[in-house]
């Protein structure tokens, strides 16, 4: 998907709070306009089933977005954005309808995948999304009720949505990013080992190392370790402030697939929506993230 330079101006998509709470989730679980979406996905390397938790345990009601099948399927690249038409099909078929407020969660408890979900919607200009602060273990960490099985809803209308470009970046950009001839910063979102050149990338063929000029802020740094809810705004400011990136100014994200990448774009909102709002727009994903970068430069 092809970008154009840094626009200063921007119209926030979101009218719902980025950030739910499992109490806030508990007494609206029963409204109509409420869609609860498991987006749970994890990595290979954690031996983990998505799929099967899901069927386990959910929250009662919930649907189950499977991050894979929502991508594109016509590139060799992990987890990239699937067209307006394709995004619109699913959320068709999944019964989720254009003003429906979607609430998207997953199993990490460091927002691994949620965030993605959550930054997918706004993409597609969703009005109504936020991200379940803590996922399914805040939520069943309280004794609270889990349903069994698969949760389905009727197919309904979808209308196909723009896309809103401001939100992602492609290899292009990134490079005029690197070159400084647009103005920006890049966070890069993975592991500090994996940014260091330390270890190998999980997925083959990558190369070690890092984007020129890149910070590092890894996506669990955002969340609270004990309780795996996001971090309050002033100390998620003051975390990033550490790193080397201003949350004023303009800064694209990347992690290995562009997925826990997300969770930096979502903590950029929550510090806006506190009141202490950025003057820069949304952090924007770079969607190839080191899958693309890592195959094809150094």
């Amino acid at each position: 998907m092809s970008q154009g330079h840094f626009c200063p101006t921007f119209v926030p998509v979101n009218d719902a709070a980025a950030l739910v709470s499992p109490g806030w989730v508990a007494s609206h679980l029963q409204d109509t306009d409420l869609v609860l979406l498991d987006a749970s996905w994890h990595l290979p390397s954690q031996g983990r089933d998505a799929d099967a938790e899901y069927q386990r345990a959910h929250i009662p009601g919930a649907l189950r977005f499977d991050l894979d099948a929502a991508s594109e399927p016509g590139t060799d690249l992990p987890h990239m954005l699937p067209t307006a038409e394709r995004f619109a099909g699913i959320m068709e078929h999944l019964g989720i309808r254009s003003a429906d407020h979607v609430v998207c969660y997953d199993g990490s408890g460091v927002n691994l995948s949620a965030a993605r979900a959550w930054w997918m919607f706004r993409v597609f200009g969703h009005a109504r999304v936020s991200v379940l602060d803590g996922g399914f273990p805040a939520w069943s960490s309280a004794t609270r009720p889990v349903q069994r099985g698969t949760t389905r809803r009727l197919p309904t209308g979808y209308q196909t949505p723009r896309v809103d470009t401001s939100l992602v970046r492609d290899r292009s950009a990134v490079d005029r990013i690197v070159g400084g001839t647009e103005v920006g910063q890049i966070a890069d979102c993975r592991p500090a080992p994996r940014f260091n050149a330390e270890v190998d990338e999980p997925r083959p063929g990558l190369r070690r190392g890092h984007i020129p000029g890149s910070n590092n802020l890894p996506y669990a740094d955002l969340t609270d370790p004990e309780t795996g809810r996001l971090r309050a705004p002033a100390a998620l400011r003051a975390l990033i402030a550490a790193r080397g990136l201003d949350v004023d100014q303009p800064i694209v994200a990347l992690c290995g697939s562009g997925t826990s990448a997300c969770a930096l774009a979502l903590a950029v909102e929550v510090i806006r929506e506190s009141g202490g709002r950025p003057v820069g727009p949304p952090v924007a994903i770079y969607d190839g993230s080191w899958a693309e970068w890592g195959k094809t430069y150094l």
